[in-house]
């Protein structure tokens, strides 16, 4: 409850992750990839949601700060885009039905306690479709005392049930270090 409301109160100003860029990694995969239906998870604005509709796709956008989704909704409407945002949990996703050929998560779930991180994996085995795709950005670390990040234990978690099919590491404003990864659902 206490993250929710840190959150919301992020959102009266411009938080430093909400640059109104999409990442090159977004646009390359939306270059290379027939469209199809995508959800962007903790989608703040609306940035990378607008890019995905802008490009084809039929988009679906979460994040549990109602500030974000108000500002998300308007800045869609403005820019005549039908974009179905909702404020829900990523770890459980109860608004959310049928399955997604793109996941996108820039910044999320390397954000969630472990168990949130367990919660979300089940819930993505729900909603991905066959050969479906995680495009996700994350924060790395080694250890859950250093606070926010992609642990080795989250990968082995994600890799019970995706392929990991891409690995691009890099540092963060040069000082965390952090990776885009590609996964797909194959069985």
């Amino acid at each position: 409850m206490i993250r929710k409301i840190i959150y919301n109160l992020w959102y009266l100003k411009s938080p430093p992750w909400d640059t109104g860029i999409s990442p090159p990694e977004l646009l390359d995969y939306l270059a290379q990839h027939p469209q199809g239906r995508a959800l962007d998870l903790g989608c703040g604005t609306g940035t990378n949601a607008m890019t995905l509709a802008q490009h084809g796709w039929k988009t679906t956008a979460v994040d549990f700060a109602p500030r974000a989704i108000r500002i998300a909704r308007k800045r869609a409407e403005q820019a005549g885009l039908d974009i179905d945002f909702i404020v829900d949990d990523v770890t459980i996703l109860n608004k959310i039905a049928g399955r997604f050929e793109l996941i996108l998560d820039i910044g999320c779930f390397h954000g969630l306690t472990t168990a949130g991180k367990e919660r979300y994996i089940a819930t993505l085995e729900r909603i991905i479709a066959q050969d479906g795709t995680l495009l996700m950005y994350a924060f790395l670390s080694q250890s859950e005392e250093k606070g926010i990040g992609l642990l080795p234990a989250d990968l082995e978690r994600l890799t019970s049930i995706l392929r990991l099919v891409h690995r691009q590491e890099g540092t963060e404003r040069g000082i965390r270090s952090s990776a885009w990864l590609t996964f797909r659902k194959i069985e």
